[in-house]
């Protein structure tokens, strides 16, 4: 950051210059001012009394002294115990923007050559996208989007869950009770036709299991034996042998699914690079746990099903292959990833974007994949997130309590009509430009509000709180960034020429706040992308926002009668619109220039 690095040259200085030692630039860290004291950096002097060979306040003086004197970098400092708090002088943040104004593509990096997968999304083709759903897809492609900033190349990538028993059931279920419907017979998306019969499944499934154990029959023997749940095993163990009406099936139904799924990323605003399918990589898998029973990596039990011994790494035994030959989603995972690695081979790191209940899944796969000897498999990451939650509990797919995502995006989008037009703040809009105007704050509302929470953690989604137009949500933000576009059309109105910019200006203190939130975004930028955090990027695009709002209540920007001052503040407006749409960006979500 341009800041820090100014501080970290000119401390070096001090220190070589006061007391004679030399320290590399770089090792020197600075820290934010705490609240309650002056100032925006802090330097410990601890670490340095070595040299000094005074005490933490003594040191903190001569350098503080050093610093204000001979460097015009600071214009006062206070010295709390060993911490040196420095207030930064006016001179040097004009400096600071004149660099960010100047810069092309401030806080973002060029290419550095980085390759890097990130998986998200992975839905099964047996039920339509649901809330949690927007959780990762907003997550994996936010985090795409900062790794891009950070000069990486991305590629955004999904496995399509389109086998296996879950999808039998959508199958069996259609085929006992559908009689021949259609997403165009009967006008429901696909991916949701899908769905409906997925639930009708479990709830004759329950009904059959209920009959059994009225018979005698234990529960466990019942759940498996069930007419139904036969009939779905006997239709896998077919689909494997390629028997053709069944796969004619598949391939019709997963269809209508894949075309329900498409329009949905549309309205979710994410794409993908490259699609892998389970029903491609599931064999590949097959293949590498058969090569590893031979090499005994993995062994056999009697009844002829794979395992893997993991008991030496702290874990347990893993199935791989069933004693009927047929794959679990390990075996599949296995497969994709290996094929990844072939597909791109220049990636560094493969992020898997999936929620924490598969912790123990992801650290099974990358210790199987070491144990098969691929070197890669310690460039493979899970990042974890938390579940979302509503008020009315937790989500169940089979029993069809989930939310769906698009009628959760419909919802929001109307919501954002409604707090809209009772604002009153619509009557220059078409028609056309306010739908657009509602979508943009729906989504941006709902985008906003579960990318700010740390992915780690488990939250509750609160749609009404989402979409307030006050307080850390993304509308807030989308109204700062029109509050300044509507100013920048009034100064364009008024013949403002930047042309004429001097950098020669009295700051106000809220422009000295804002500007100490514009100099740390570069390292927000950095930081989300090594933590995989867009919570960092939300929290500071809120705080810039809201820094910004208190410059506009206590600076009359267009009632300057200096016309120095004048064309510096709408610049200076301007780039914080220009760095609120950059970090909107990378959560995915658009600002619009008027509301």
């Amino acid at each position: 950051m341009f800041l820090e690095k100014k501080l970290q040259q000119v401390l070096s200085q001090s220190l070589k210059e006061l007391f004679d030692s030399e320290v590399d630039e770089e090792s020197i860290k600075l820290q934010p001012t705490r609240k309650e004291f002056e100032g925006t950096h802090t330097f410990v002097t601890f670490p340095y009394l070595k040299f000094s060979g005074k005490s933490p306040e003594q040191t903190g003086q001569l350098i503080g002294e050093y610093l204000k004197d001979r460097t015009g970098l600071i214009e006062n400092y206070n010295v709390v115990k060993g911490f040196l708090n420095l207030q930064i002088s006016q001179k040097t943040w004009l400096e600071l923007f004149q660099f960010i104004y100047e810069s092309e593509d401030y806080g973002f990096s060029p290419p550095n050559g980085e390759e890097v997968m990130v998986e998200y999304s992975s839905p099964n083709t047996n039920k339509p996208l649901h809330l949690g759903h927007l959780r990762n897809n907003f997550l994996g492609y936010s985090v795409s989007r900062i790794l891009e900033a950070n000069g990486c190349k991305v590629h955004k990538v999904q496995i399509i869950n389109d086998r296996g028993i879950h999808i039998s059931k959508s199958m069996v279920a259609w085929q006992k009770f559908g009689k021949g419907e259609t997403p165009d017979s009967t006008g429901i998306k696909g991916d949701k036709l899908v769905g409906k019969y997925y639930v009708k499944f479990d709830k004759q499934h329950k009904q059959e299991v209920a009959t059994l154990t009225d018979k005698g029959v234990s529960l466990e023997k019942a759940q498996r034996e069930a007419p139904i749940m036969l009939d779905a095993q006997e239709m896998l163990r077919k689909w494997e042998e390629k028997d053709q009406q069944v796969y004619q099936l598949w391939k019709t139904m997963n269809s209508w699914v894949y075309h329900g799924f498409n329009k949905t990323y549309v309205q979710m605003g994410v794409v993908f690079d490259k699609l892998y399918y389970e029903s491609d990589t599931y064999l590949l898998g097959k293949e590498e746990v058969l090569k590893g029973l031979k090499k005994e990596t993995f062994f056999k039990k009697e009844d002829g099903s794979v395992w893997v011994d993991l008991t030496d790494k702290g874990l347990d035994r893993k199935i791989l292959l069933r004693s009927d030959g047929t794959s679990v989603y390990m075996t599949q995972d296995i497969g994709t990833a290996i094929l990844r690695f072939k597909d791109f081979p220049k990636i560094k790191n493969l992020i898997y974007t999936v929620g924490n209940e598969q912790e123990y899944h992801f650290k099974v796969l990358f210790l199987i994949l070491q144990k098969l000897g691929f070197s890669w498999a310690q460039e493979c990451y899970h990042l974890s997130y938390g579940m979302v939650d509503l008020p009315s509990g937790k989500m169940k797919s089979r029993e069809g309590t989930v939310v769906d995502a698009d009628d959760l995006m419909k919802e929001m989008i109307d919501t954002a009509e409604e707090h809209t037009k009772e604002l009153g703040k619509i009557e220059t809009l078409t028609e056309g430009q306010a739908k657009d105007l509602y979508v943009i704050l729906g989504l941006g509302a709902l985008k906003f509000f579960l990318l700010k929470v740390d992915a780690k953690k488990r939250m509750l989604f609160d749609p009404q709180a989402s979409i307030d137009f006050h307080g850390d949500t993304g509308p807030f933000v989308q109204y700062t960034f029109a509050r300044i576009s509507a100013l920048l059309r009034r100064a364009e109105e008024m013949e403002v020429n930047s042309n004429t910019l001097t950098f020669n200006v009295i700051l106000h203190p809220t422009e000295v706040e804002v500007l100490s939130l514009l100099n740390e975004f570069p390292n927000k930028v950095k930081l989300a992308a090594e933590e995989y955090n867009p919570s960092i990027i939300a929290q500071y695009v809120y705080d810039l926002a809201k820094s910004y709002n208190r410059f506009y209540a206590e600076v009359p920007v267009l009632s300057q009668s200096d016309h120095d001052m004048l064309n510096f503040k709408i610049t200076f407006s301007r780039v914080v619109a220009q760095t609120i749409s950059k970090a909107m960006g990378l959560l995915g979500i658009k600002v619009p220039k008027q509301m």
